[in-house]
């Protein structure tokens, strides 16, 4: 019983605020266009050079000099939590706003460019390479970024509201433990999602590689 209460409350929240969700998958898809147009605007030096030190981080990865498992662990967790962490702070801050739609259309691009750029050198071993290099972990990491910088969106209009609206009568403190609580929820996705990038990933890029011979 509480858990179809819960489902409905969650499927609730989804339905009224929607459009806002809508906004910020459009954002970063928006971002995501806007990298991959950016890697078609470089000039051919500009590629080559960034090409040359892909290729040396390819090399050292298809030889398994990488950094030891922990530390890739703690520095994708740290860099993940980081961006979630600012993105929850900017949400409780009213002019914080802007900024989350900005962070959020910069990772979009920072996606986009890398999967176009990977697949402008290197056609279509380039989308494999990127398949298994950035989309395992990005299954989790992006719907989790585009979650929290909804959710944010949503807390910061609240405060807003109670800030220039004397007659909004809400309680700001049950939306700000429901704030906390998917804060906590998004750390434990990221964590997972840091799990798969250190211990998955290299692993198929190295297989792709050695199998296109790359």
């Amino acid at each position: 019983m509480k858990k179809r209460i819960y489902q409905n409350v969650v499927a609730n929240y989804f339905r009224d605020h929607s459009s806002t969700f809508l906004f910020i998958i459009v954002l970063f898809l928006m971002g995501v266009i806007f990298g991959a147009i950016v890697v078609n605007s470089m000039s051919f030096t500009q590629k080559q050079d960034l090409f040359y030190y892909l290729s040396q981080f390819f090399g050292e990865v298809s030889n398994g000099k990488v950094a030891p498992t922990n530390d890739l662990f703690i520095q994708s967790f740290l860099h993940n939590s980081k961006f979630i962490g600012l993105i929850w702070v900017l949400g409780i801050s009213i002019i914080g706003l802007p900024v989350i739609l900005i962070l959020l259309f910069i990772k979009g691009m920072v996606v986009g460019f890398t999967v176009g750029f990977l697949v402008s050198q290197l056609s279509w071993k380039g989308f494999i390479l990127a398949s298994v290099s950035i989309l395992p972990q990005n299954i989790i990491i992006i719907p989790v970024f585009i979650i929290m910088a909804a959710l944010s969106v949503s807390f910061s209009f609240i405060m807003i509201r109670k800030q220039f609206m004397k007659k909004y009568s809400q309680p700001i403190m049950p939306v700000f433990r429901r704030y906390i609580l998917t804060f906590v929820v998004a750390i434990i996705f990221i964590s997972i999602a840091s799990v798969i990038e250190t211990y998955l990933s290299p692993g198929l890029m190295r297989t792709v590689m050695n199998i296109s011979k790359l």
